[in-house]
């Protein structure tokens, strides 16, 4: 059997990570590079005309004379922590599979837990921005699922507490590979809150296939062509053809939350599933994706520590 050339491809290994951001000045370099490609431009006035203040790493305009820092009005806007170790964190988040927790990239990065984990959730927060605009099409798969452990006692099934619902769509591609995936919260399974989720993250005219769930409608009230099997429940339903790959990426999800993560809180589900979302979307290109992730980074707004904390993205 050949194997498969996305999960061997060679990715970036660390003697060659070293090599392109082994230092604040090469790091300096790719941020300004991706931030600004085609050169400076004041945020006020819009001038390219500059000088550069390297003593205290300021870019002045020579129009208006303001005074930008590289990383001011991005994700790393304020950051006390250096552009290394916000590289290496890339890296580490970008190269792994199965994803890092705040503890062990903490350890890794020789930083705090609550460091770290500012870190992380603010690259997340760029992963899930940078990934709204781009819109599954084709043949897509869609289905339910529950994110959380069992409790012993009380409810069962739907509806059961500590269970978070969440939707899960596979683009696949014309020999039946998987090419995109998206991953939406979900506060309940009602035809109009599928309908809102598909309006969003599905191209008009898209076909999808889902089970018999009858909130599923909601993807023909979208604009898009709706082809539902109905499966019924259980092992047996699971193991249904049309629902292959999303049924696999349901598999992969859980596995790596409760082998990387353990559990995960509600609000902050969102950027835990952004992140995998994203991972999964650039696997294509491993060492691709640091230049991916701060191009992004660079052209996402500021987030503060309260936003971080306290946001919930609700469906």
């Amino acid at each position: 059997m050949a194997r498969n050339r996305i999960q061997f491809q060679k990715g970036l290994s660390e003697a060659r990570f070293v090599t392109l951001y082994g230092s604040e000045e090469r790091c300096r370099e790719a941020l300004a590079s991706w931030r600004w490609p085609d050169g400076f431009i004041c945020p006020k006035c819009g001038e390219r005309g500059h000088c550069v203040l390297a003593h205290r790493h300021l870019y002045q305009c020579n129009a208006c004379r303001r005074q930008t820092s590289l990383t001011a009005g991005t994700i790393f806007d304020s950051t006390k922590v250096a552009l290394t170790t916000w590289f290496r964190a890339m890296y580490l988040i970008t190269q792994t599979k199965q994803g890092i927790s705040s503890i062990e990239l903490g350890r890794r990065l020789g930083v705090t837990q609550t460091t770290a984990w500012k870190i992380k959730t603010k690259l997340a927060e760029v992963m899930r921005i940078a990934g709204e605009s781009v819109r599954l099409d084709g043949r897509i798969e869609m289905d339910d699922a529950y994110l959380g452990g069992q409790r012993s006692g009380g409810k069962t099934g739907r509806g059961s507490p500590g269970k978070k619902p969440i939707v899960v769509a596979v683009q696949t591609s014309d020999d039946g590979r998987p090419r995109r995936i998206k991953l939406r919260r979900i506060a309940r399974f009602k035809r109009k809150r599928v309908k809102s989720i598909a309006k969003k993250i599905i191209a008009q005219g898209a076909t999808v296939v889902t089970d018999g769930l009858k909130c599923f409608r909601g993807v023909a009230d979208a604009g898009c062509r709706h082809i539902a099997f109905p499966t019924g429940s259980g092992r047996r339903a699971a193991r249904h053809p049309a629902f292959k790959w999303v049924n696999t990426m349901l598999g992969n999800i859980k596995t790596s939350i409760a082998g990387t993560y353990r559990a995960i809180r509600k609000k902050h589900m969102v950027r835990y599933l952004a992140e995998f979302e994203w991972r999964f979307n650039h696997r294509f290109d491993l060492a691709g994706m640091i230049p991916a992730l701060t191009r992004a980074a660079a052209q996402c707004k500021p987030v503060t520590y309260g936003q971080l904390k306290w946001a919930d993205y609700g469906a």
